[in-house]
């Protein structure tokens, strides 16, 4: 079975970039009938708060994306003791005593030869005396995974295809800091493994990562995971965008984006094949491919977005809806305005074009006459389904008007716009006297 995990800190809201890897985590699993999990990665006690976590549970449900599991990384940490423990044991990880300016310093000192500036290992050195010492004058180590310089590092990745590092050209990365505090690296590989994750979906600023993480998996006696690498997100200028990092679940939920516009767009992102509106979870899932993601940076574009959003609405059908349309508006006046919204909070505004009042529009001498003429025409008429019909073709035959010199002067005395709905569906929405009265006052 196909298990994946999102695993955000919840150090700040999710913005487009997380909800898209949230997305893509979850079509995986779905694809085969796999399970989607949530790891919630707050080992940095001083950054996380309880409100973005509830804000990142909130923001997942709102897209459909509901975990299977859920994780705490501090909640966990006896696990990590005891796999470190077991590391310990074997070699794999070691303290270190240098500072970030000796550190520097050396990393300076390889550039300047031409050297790659990777950590020299100079703490493996230290005699079993040295580091009691320094310990005893109360000089706490941090520790780094000694990766192995023997064992080649290599995956056959789910997007960026065959992947190899060379392990003596990495420094190994530090895991634990001095006050015994977590970095990333490894308590997200034991979690992994505890969580029984089969397959890593993230994005290509990770894969670095994956190198040393591979050899972590080994050093646990752990089978490695398959791993994939997506290309970043970037904005319509075609570069990294801070923009992005600022555009949250809450940015499109309160500007009214449909979550299914999101999910839809965000969901072939990254691949050849076209965003379509009417696909939801279950058919993208259903056609999720690895294979293709293109290496190229995938570009998210608001406009288009506001495209998708807007073909979405279009299609929504009233029962879908009802709850959140203004009080009395019923069906026929949802099909009437729906044609006209990109977003559904603009029914409440052609709600109150249909209610009143409007503001009077500014009309010719000649084009208030014409509004008199059709509110004495519109009195004898039967008022029916077909009234707008009937009123406008005894208007052209009243006054040889046709086109917009017909039908523009009327709209804009019915509803005080220049555009909108069809007025053959929002005329009998208007109602008899409404209309009789916006015509008249015209004059």
């Amino acid at each position: 079975m196909t298990v994946t995990r999102f695993a955000p800190s919840p150090t700040g809201h999710l913005h487009v970039g997380n909800i898209r890897t949230a997305l893509h985590n979850f079509l995986l699993a779905k694809q085969s009938g796999g399970r989607f999990l949530l790891r919630i990665d707050d080992t940095d006690a001083a950054r996380s708060k309880e409100e973005y976590v509830e804000a990142i549970r909130a923001d997942l449900a709102w897209l459909g994306l509901h975990p299977e599991g859920e994780e705490r990384q501090s909640a966990r940490f006896a696990i990590y003791e005891e796999a470190f423990a077991q590391l310990e044991a074997a070699g794999r990880v070691y303290p270190c005593w240098e500072t970030p300016q000796e550190l520097d310093l050396r990393r300076k000192v390889l550039l300047g030869r031409g050297l790659p500036p990777i950590y020299d290992r100079a703490a493996l050195k230290l005699s079993t005396e040295e580091k009691a010492a320094k310990i005893a004058a109360g000089d706490l180590p941090h520790w780094r995974f000694l990766l192995d310089h023997d064992e080649p590092i290599a995956w056959e990745d789910g997007v960026r295809g065959a992947q190899k590092f060379e392990a003596s050209q990495m420094s190994d990365p530090v895991v634990r800091r001095a006050d015994g505090s977590w970095l990333y690296m490894l308590p997200s590989v034991i979690d992994d493994v505890a969580m029984g994750v089969t397959s890593i979906l993230r994005g290509e600023d990770h894969v670095s990562n994956t190198a040393a993480q591979v050899q972590m998996f080994t050093a646990l006696g752990a089978p490695v995971p398959q791993f994939a690498h997506e290309a970043l997100l970037v904005g319509t200028e075609g570069k990294l965008s801070k923009r992005l990092g600022s555009l949250g679940a809450a940015h499109f939920r309160d500007s009214g984006i449909e979550p299914q516009a999101l999910v839809a767009l965000l969901g072939r992102l990254g691949t050849s094949d076209p965003v379509d509106p009417s696909l939801g979870l279950e058919e993208l899932a259903a056609a999720f491919d690895l294979s293709r993601f293109g290496r190229a940076p995938a570009r998210f574009d608001e406009a288009e977005l506001e495209r998708v959003n807007a073909a979405i609405v279009h299609a929504l059908p009233f029962d879908s809806v009802a709850s959140r349309l203004p009080e009395g508006m019923d069906a026929a006046a949802w099909e009437a305005v729906r044609p006209n919204l990109s977003r559904m909070a603009e029914a409440a505004d052609w709600w109150a074009v249909v209610t009143g009042p409007v503001a009077a529009p500014e009309l010719s001498e000649e084009d208030r006459a014409y509004c008199a003429q059709a509110a004495e025409m519109l009195g004898s008429l039967a008022w029916d389904a077909g009234i707008w019909k009937a009123l406008t073709g005894a208007l052209k035959d009243a006054t040889g008007r046709k086109g917009k010199a017909l039908f523009l002067p009327l709209r804009q005395a019915l509803t005080g716009m220049e555009h909108g709905p069809d007025m053959a569906a929002l005329l009998p929405l208007i109602g008899r006297d409404a209309a009789l009265e916006r015509l008249s006052s015209r004059t």
